[in-house]
């Protein structure tokens, strides 16, 4: 290029740097498009069709599900006394076939509780009290069913403020404003304190963590949700850093358990303690592997190193063996990223891998770890939809509600707990 350049007049040199400033330009934006951590949904390049000569589906002679039928609530016996053709009563009943049918009860009225609250002196203490019901709400007009259905309908349900005031008036002919809904929201979100709380006390007290974030405006500024994935619960947090501090807040300063992450600086910031993703790894070095043949030799043998680890391991191994082997991958990773190549892409990539090399294989002597932090990105994915619905939080606050509501239900689900019953025992309390 710079041989090329000196051969330019000086009259053409200006529109040859303008177009040189061009094509970085266009190459730089089109690497939000193609690049190894681009999402499906961004990626607008058809991908190279795979030949599989496995046939989709299940196999054959897979044995098949039927979804068992429930007891029925009531029995309708469907007779006739004439032929529907001929309306002759001369008619004999050959047999009686039973189907049972399972519906939705037709749109219901909502019901109105006039609480009659009692106010008390103790003539003991002179102190003044009233009485309570587990039903009525510390606040508002609207019952506790509503507040806890509304709160679903938009965090578990991901549905817009428009279309619960619509489905509400359309199931209960309950009529409310967006503005209430939001305030409803507000109510339940502080009803979770406590058990957002625990939730984040558990987080810390974990062995391990799947960690990842991604970016969430508020008030039309760029924060972060942060999501710490346990096997007794999925925390998310929404700040403005994407720093350590945030994992510092989260787990404590004298965390010990792993964390399970990509690259992102703030996680080795914090602990030595990590393993970081093969999804990522892999991912990357498969996109390197369609620019050159350098790039796909080294792509092979980290996909063949990874796929002859995770085989060895399924077999459960004990761990004196786990030991051996996992010196035996960071041997064979060493030589593999210290080779001399040739393309810098390649040289960048390698580089990745060296900085990594206490974080590649601590899942080989670690059998309660994943290789890949799958996990916390499928959690995060959640949070993704919200974003592309809503766009922004108006303030902090709706940002708290946020975090506290998919906390709640994302760690209910994770233990197969009902949602409502759960957000109705928090509501009620």
């Amino acid at each position: 290029m710079d041989n090329f350049d000196n051969n330019i007049c000086d009259k053409c040199k200006p529109h040859f740097e303008k177009l040189q400033k061009e094509i970085e330009d266009l190459k730089r934006r089109l690497l939000t498009f193609e690049n190894a951590h681009t999402p499906p949904s961004k990626n607008f390049v058809k991908r190279e069709k795979v030949e599989n000569p496995k046939k989709s589906g299940r196999s054959y002679g897979h044995e098949g599900i039927t979804r068992q039928t429930k007891q029925p609530s009531r029995t309708i016996a469907l007779t006739s006394k004439k032929c529907p053709y001929c309306n002759s009563q001369s008619i004999t009943r050959l047999r009686v076939e039973s189907r049972a049918i399972e519906d939705i009860p037709e749109p219901v009225q909502t019901k109105i509780t006039r609480y009659l609250v009692n106010f008390y002196k103790c003539e003991h203490c002179g102190k003044t009290f009233n009485t309570k019901h587990r039903d009525l709400p510390e606040e508002g007009d609207f019952g506790n069913n509503t507040l806890a259905q509304v709160s679903l309908m938009k965090f578990q349900d991901r549905l817009p403020y428009r279309k619960i005031q619509e489905a509400l008036e359309r199931q209960y002919n309950l009529k409310i404003t967006p503005a209430s809904i939001l305030d409803f929201t507000r109510r339940v979100g502080d009803k979770l304190e406590n058990a957002y709380n625990q939730i984040m006390l558990r987080t810390r007290n974990s062995r391990f963590v799947y960690a990842d974030e991604t970016g969430l405006k508020v008030d039309g500024k760029k924060y972060w949700i942060w999501i710490f994935v346990t096997a007794i619960g999925t925390l998310s947090i929404v700040r403005k850093s994407r720093g350590k501090n945030v994992v510092e807040e989260v787990l404590g300063k004298d965390y010990s358990g792993t964390i399970i992450c990509d690259g992102w600086k703030a996680y080795p910031n914090f602990t030595r303690n990590i393993q970081r993703c093969w999804a990522h790894l892999l991912r990357e070095a498969k996109f390197l592997s369609r620019k050159n043949e350098e790039a796909k030799l080294l792509s092979d043998k980290l996909h063949e190193l990874y796929k002859n680890l995770k085989t060895t391991l399924d077999k459960g191994p004990p761990n004196h063996i786990r030991i051996i082997l996992k010196m035996n991958a960071e041997k064979s990773l060493r030589e593999l990223a210290n080779k001399n190549y040739q393309s810098k892409d390649v040289q960048k990539f390698v580089i990745k891998i060296r900085n990594g090399a206490n974080y590649w294989f601590n899942f080989v002597t670690n059998p309660l770890i994943e290789p890949t932090n799958n996990i916390a990105e499928r959690a995060l994915r959640e949070h993704v939809i919200h974003r592309k619905i809503i766009g922004t939080y108006r303030n902090e606050r709706g940002a708290q509600i946020h975090e506290r509501m998919m906390t709640c239900i994302a760690t209910w689900k994770q233990h197969g707990l009902n949602t409502r019953e759960e957000l109705l025992k928090c509501v009620r309390s």
